[in-house]
């Protein structure tokens, strides 16, 4: 780390200590998008220039890792625990972490909080204070499993279920209320979180009585390049917001995914029979088929993209190691906000990267679950939990796993040995 990165570390709660220096954060987490989706990432498929721009003017991350699918990846950012550890149910949060979410931490700190979009946490109509509980002061969410995402949205503001929007699109006016939040912390003067939970680009709901509208217009959903480019016009107007306020320096804008892009995506229905189409993505000269669901890279390798434009340099990329579990801490560092007592975290603050653009956490290793099957990995290697070890720099490297018990050479065994040790410091059952 080069002396002005490690002053900056240095410098970060004793800014944090002057309430109107306190950084704004905006993390926008898209939904079912990986890696290859993004043009900064050499993806061709979808146009994203916002994306892309943000990339180039900011530090994009190429080890971030997630779990293969969304609930999960969810409750690890929110606790900045790993899945495991908090044993919740599928769409379900225990009590006992609502007071130590990211969100609960910075709000108590002085921050005005907001999230936006996708919650997965509940069903709201079951439990429409949830968010609150959690640390939102505000909230604008699709009732998940209760009804449309998109197109005349079922949404729940506030502890209030929306009956007025009938015609809007979802995505519109989640973007739409976070920037009447930010406006409004702005005009309050106070340091804001904005969560946009991103429904885009996950497909339609189809556990419901009545299949969700289509587009207006068409005879079915939008397509998955409907709805990554869709993305992408909604994070540029957020930017265009930030710009109009006045707020583009203080503000560090965190844009990732909630694991990989999925396999197919619906587009249509026959009756009660929903009809799904593949999704595949070119990168570079390679097309790439979704890999949601798995722990393979198609999984669980998602983007990372970071933008501040009075720190961090443009142009940056970095091979920092990040996992899900790393966001609570590096919030509550960037804004001086005390971790919370007598909880032990999983996760890593990588504040020093994002504040500086070459700074480095403690991370040596990175973890993904589902179900039983896990695995840690650095950037080279990978061991799962049945023992068997990857070398990611060859082709085919899922394929070709080296067992314990097989020959290896010395990288192998080196790797091997580094792994075993990030196993037993994970704590989680015993090796192979």
């Amino acid at each position: 780390m080069n002396l002005k990165n490690l002053l900056w570390c240095v410098l970060i709660p004793i800014l944090g200590s002057a309430g109107s220096k306190r950084p704004n954060i905006l993390f926008i987490l898209a939904d079912d998008v990986g890696q290859e989706v993004l043009g900064c990432y050499g993806g061709t498929s979808y146009k994203t220039p916002n994306l892309d721009k943000l990339a180039s003017g900011g530090i994009r991350f190429d080890h971030a890792y997630s779990m293969p699918v969304c609930h999960p990846t969810r409750l690890s950012l929110m606790t900045g625990k790993y899945p495991f550890r908090i044993g919740s149910g599928w769409g379900k949060f225990p009590k006992d972490e609502e007071a130590s979410t990211f969100s609960s931490l910075l709000q108590k700190n002085g921050y005005a909080t907001a999230v936006a979009g996708k919650w997965q946490m509940t069903l709201l109509k079951n439990d429409t204070q949830h968010p609150a509980r959690c640390g939102f002061e505000q909230w604008s969410l699709f009732g998940w499993h209760e009804g449309a995402r998109y197109y005349d949205p079922y949404i729940w503001e506030n502890g209030v279920l929306r009956n007025d929007l009938k015609r809007r699109y979802g995505p519109e006016h989640y973007t739409d209320f976070l920037i009447k939040f930010m406006e409004q912390s702005r005009k309050a003067k106070k340091p804001f979180l904005a969560y946009y939970s991103m429904a885009l680009a996950h497909d339609v709901t189809d556990d419901l009585k009545q299949p969700v509208p289509y587009m207006p217009g068409k005879d079915r959903w939008q397509d998955y390049r409907e709805m990554a480019e869709a993305m992408d016009m909604m994070v540029g107007k957020l930017i265009s917001a930030l710009d109009k306020m006045k707020l583009r320096e203080r503000t560090l804008i965190l844009f990732s995914g909630d694991n990989g892009t999925a396999s197919r995506s619906i587009i249509r229905h026959d009756g009660r029979r929903y009809i799904r189409e593949p999704v595949f993505s070119m990168l570079g000269k390679k097309r790439i088929a979704g890999g949601k669901g798995s722990l393979t890279d198609r999984g669980t390798r998602v983007p990372l993209i970071a933008n501040w434009p009075s720190v961090i340099k443009p142009g940056n990329t970095s091979n920092q190691l990040i996992d899900c579990s790393d966001f609570l801490p590096t919030f509550c560092e960037l804004t001086n906000t005390s971790l919370p007592k007598n909880i032990k975290l999983d996760g890593h603050s990588f504040a020093c990267a994002v504040s500086g653009g070459k700074g480095t956490s403690k991370r040596s290793w990175v973890y993904a679950e589902r179900g039983g099957k896990y695995f840690v990995r650095n950037q080279n290697w990978k061991l799962y939990n049945e023992g068997t070890l990857h070398d990611l720099r060859k082709e085919n490297s899922e394929k070709n796993g080296i067992r314990a018990n097989a020959k290896h050479s010395s990288d192998a065994k080196a790797a091997r040995e580094l792994l075993d040790a990030a196993q037993i410091e994970l704590g989680r059952g015993s090796r192979y």
